[in-house]
């Protein structure tokens, strides 16, 4: 698959968007599920072709004062953005929506879109297309290819917003750079997500999250190290996997557990079990009346499920498609959700996060399967044409992997997916036969895109 081309990037100015009309400064406390997530920060990028000659006057320049003229109006309503991250009185993180505005970076990269070696994000995006945010919650780079095309390119804060949020507002922004108006309008009713009193919950929450304190020692310098890929999976590829798990499971479900079997057949001897965890939306289990489809925040479970590794590979696809339907279904109930609300309020303000993205104690290999199904490609337009690739991108630093499978702008049934894994797991899926996981090339994202 090789690295990508080596192309230089040059930073032409930096201001801040602040939304266009003022906001009254005010605290927004992070709601117990939003104190689940560390100080992490979340990519996501989208690529677009040069404009058709028809639109001779969109420029790169235009086409930067349109998304900047655009954000600020859509912080007026996704103000949260447009704040910043401190620390309160108890160390807890508190949000200050104080309109500070968002970093927005304009940028020239010397690389044409099709030279672009997407496949390998660690070198084409990461630190070149993709800002890396400095201060607030969100940052922004739009960068001018060789070609005429355009980058834009986001960093945003987890603990403000989880995919669901993010995706809302990239759309809203969207919308509103073509003067429509936004189609789903945010709430931060903190007393959606609020504790019970008195709190109630069952050993789920015990067995799913920890207390940072118990985090093992941090890695040795000679760790074998992550790396991410981008690659997409056919859709009949999808449906032939979603086949062979006995066709009850959805095709999330099947894809996950191809993926754990995957981990087994990458396991070194030492590594006894395999962890796979996935990540569930509680949005539609805590308010089956759509009370919660415009919530902005994390409303996010891990549930994971331990296997051995040698029971993994004596395992048929179905069975293991069984084991992931098991282990999604302790997290789809309002009563989950709620208790890990009240799970985090009785041990505040001591921190605590998803067990499986701390790493266990007793070593084997974990990954975490996040669906991007949702994912807004073919939406997020701000009047120059479809994004013609998208992607998350999200090294999140544990020693367990993650994936994100998501639709390919081509509209086709196929899946894009982000993976960050270590490389000998890479490597394995590399080599599936049938294939699988097949290298993100630009053949491919510019195929319908003429």
């Amino acid at each position: 698959m090789g690295g990508s081309k080596e192309y230089a990037v040059t930073m032409r100015g930096k201001e801040r968007v602040a939304a266009v009309l003022p906001v009254q400064e005010h605290w927004l406390p992070l709601s117990n599920l939003d104190l689940l997530l560390p100080a992490i920060d979340v990519g996501v990028f989208f690529c677009y072709k040069k404009p058709p000659a028809k639109q001779s006057k969109t420029t790169f320049g235009s086409m930067v004062s349109a998304l900047k003229a655009s954000l600020a109006q859509a912080l007026v309503t996704y103000y949260p953005f447009a704040g910043e991250v401190l620390t309160n009185p108890v160390n807890e993180p508190e949000l200050l929506c104080n309109n500070r505005g968002v970093d927005f970076i304009e940028a020239y990269a010397d690389v044409e879109l099709q030279e672009l070696r997407l496949n390998n994000p660690d070198e084409s995006v990461e630190r070149k297309l993709l800002p890396k945010k400095k201060e607030g919650v969100l940052c922004v780079q739009a960068t001018e290819l060789k070609c005429g095309g355009l980058v834009l390119a986001c960093t945003f804060d987890h603990r403000i917003a989880d995919a669901y949020s993010a995706n809302m507002f990239l759309v809203a922004w969207a919308e509103t750079a073509v003067s429509k108006p936004i189609s789903l309008a945010p709430t931060f009713r903190r007393s959606l997500l609020i504790p019970r009193r008195p709190g109630s919950y069952d050993s789920s929450p015990d067995r799913l999250c920890a207390l940072v304190s118990s985090r093992p020692p941090p890695l040795s310098p000679d760790q074998e190290a992550a790396v991410s890929r981008i690659c997409y999976v056919a859709a009949d590829d999808i449906a032939r996997i979603q086949a062979a798990s006995g066709g009850q499971r959805t095709k999330f479900e099947a894809f996950t557990a191809y993926l754990w079997r995957v981990l087994a057949r990458g396991a070194r001897p030492e590594d006894k079990v395999c962890r796979m965890g996935a990540v569930v939306d509680g949005r539609t289990r805590l308010a089956r009346g759509g009370e919660m489809a415009g919530y902005f925040g994390n409303v996010v479970s891990i549930p994971y499920g331990i296997l051995g590794v040698e029971e993994l590979k004596d395992m048929d696809l179905a069975e293991t498609a069984a084991a992931v339907h098991g282990m999604l279904r302790q997290a789809t109930t309002e009563e989950h959700f709620r208790g890990l609300v009240d799970w985090v309020e009785a041990r505040r303000p001591e921190p605590a996060v998803a067990r499986i993205y701390l790493g266990e104690e007793d070593g084997g290999v974990g990954c975490v399967v996040s669906s991007g199904r949702a994912f807004p490609v073919g939406e997020v337009e701000f009047g120059w044409g479809r994004a013609v690739f998208g992607s998350y991108h999200f090294p999140w630093g544990s020693s367990a992997g993650y994936v994100m499978p998501m639709p390919s702008a081509r509209r086709n049934g196929d899946w894009v997916v982000y993976m960050h894994l270590l490389k000998r797991f890479v490597d394995v899926l590399e080599v599936e036969e049938p294939p699988v996981f097949r290298p993100l090339t630009a053949d491919y994202f510019l195929a319908d895109a003429k």
